[in-house]
């Protein structure tokens, strides 16, 4: 038993489980018209780098929270190795990015399910997910083993389909895409693969952490990848990358393209599926994030409050969810995956940051790992649209200013 109580029972199947069904969610469905409209082509290639600078930002987040196995993540790592600032705008990152992720899967939502009022529908997702936790309704690892399985078994669908399918027309204008689109390509393609450093969240409950958590990631990743290339050279051999630029729905066009419309209701049935359990993860996920801020007094001290009756942090829950249905209605599906995007990547590149001061005796990792995911981090948040970057950066000065008026009362950070 750990000094907590929480029994080391997850070995490495359990640890690779958990990460697939963090990452194998509505990004897959969502994430290709955008890389393909930079990437053309060459969207195999972006998905690789993408991959890459996820395995980096794992293994540091792994080995940061093996040293501190407390909730709050990166926001946590930052305040102890970097200084509360650090901290803060990881966090703040964290809660922009992963709002702006919560609104991307409302719309894929409707996007799958009902194209001509797809607002509407993630309006509905939106408040009824909110209200599901405000109860405190949670997803048990059943259910994300069951929904892991079927959005699995839907893309090996599509990858089948695809297959037997014909080819689509000649590439045509994009196939040649540079360097630079590849990139952007790359970072919006990142938002695909978050939730892969939710592995490490488990340090407490695995057994031989040290060993099993990395071996985990690298499972877990390396599936991922694998299933995500199978999907994105079968969409891109039927649609090509023009039409798969222009999809709302690309993975029910590509079984559609390929002969197998009746295949189109399942695919959107996995689609919504997977963006409903994504979303749910996700808005509990922020609100315990925006609960962690305001308990150190960096958000309002009114959303440090537990429901007496249910046991969740039912304002901060709340917030959230107003948050997310603003963005529903004045975003839509592409800048609010670019929008994510910046605000992870910034959260994980503090993450590697805080993981280079780590020394050897308090489990540093393989110094080119960090120096690697911090230098892709910054890179991929640069080349992802001029509109995203823009925004991303005017949020973080916003938090910059933010924490300039709350660092007065805010809780000091622990010492390393």
């Amino acid at each position: 038993m750990t000094p907590a109580g929480l029994a080391r029972r997850l070995g490495t199947g359990d640890a690779v489980v958990v990460g697939l069904s963090a990452m194998i969610g509505a990004g897959v469905f969502a994430a290709f018209p955008p890389a393909a409209a930079a990437a053309g082509g060459r969207l195999p290639a972006a998905l690789g780098i993408a991959a890459v600078v996820a395995y980096c930002n794992a293994i540091s987040s792994a080995r940061l929270a093996a040293r501190y196995p407390a909730s709050g993540g990166t926001y946590v790592y930052g305040r102890r190795r970097l200084g509360d600032l650090w901290g803060f705008l990881a966090g703040w990152g964290f809660v922009v990015g992963k709002t702006a992720s919560c609104a991307a899967m409302a719309l894929t939502v409707g996007a799958y399910l009902a194209p001509g009022h797809a607002r509407l529908f993630a309006l509905a997702a939106v408040a009824a997910l909110t209200g599901l936790n405000l109860v405190g309704v949670h997803k048990s690892m059943l259910a994300a083993r069951t929904l892991t399985a079927a959005v699995i078994a839907v893309l090996l669908a599509v990858v089948a389909a695809g297959l037997a399918g014909h080819a689509a027309a000649p590439a045509g204008p994009g196939a040649t895409a540079s360097g630079w689109d590849v990139l952007q390509a790359a970072g919006l393609l990142f938002f695909a693969f978050a939730g892969y450093a939710r592995i490490a969240t488990l340090g407490e409950e695995v057994r031989e952490p040290e060993r099993v958590i990395p071996r985990a990631i690298l499972w877990s990743l390396t599936i991922t990848l694998l299933l995500y290339a199978a999907v994105a050279a079968t969409v891109l051999h039927v649609l090509g990358p023009a039409r798969l630029a222009a999809a709302t729905a690309p993975l029910v066009d590509a079984v559609t393209a390929a002969g197998a419309p009746g295949l189109a209701p399942v695919v959107r049935a996995g689609a919504a599926a997977a963006a409903l359990g994504s979303l749910l993860a996700l808005i509990l996920g922020v609100s315990r994030t925006v609960f962690a801020m305001a308990r150190d007094r960096h958000l309002p001290a009114a959303l440090d409050a537990v429901s007496g009756r249910h046991g969740v942090p039912h304002r901060a829950e709340a917030a959230v969810g107003v948050a997310v249905a603003a963005l529903v209605v004045t975003t839509d599906l592409r800048g609010a995956i670019g929008f994510s995007s910046f605000g992870v990547l910034g959260y994980y590149a503090v993450a590697n940051a805080a993981a280079l001061t780590l020394r050897r005796d308090e489990g540093a990792p393989w110094r080119p790992v960090p120096v690697l995911g911090l230098a892709g981090c910054l890179v991929l948040a640069a080349t992802l649209p001029t509109a995203s970057v823009l925004r991303g950066l005017a949020v973080f000065a916003v938090g910059a200013l933010v924490w300039l008026v709350t660092r007065r009362r805010a809780v000091p950070a622990p010492g390393r």
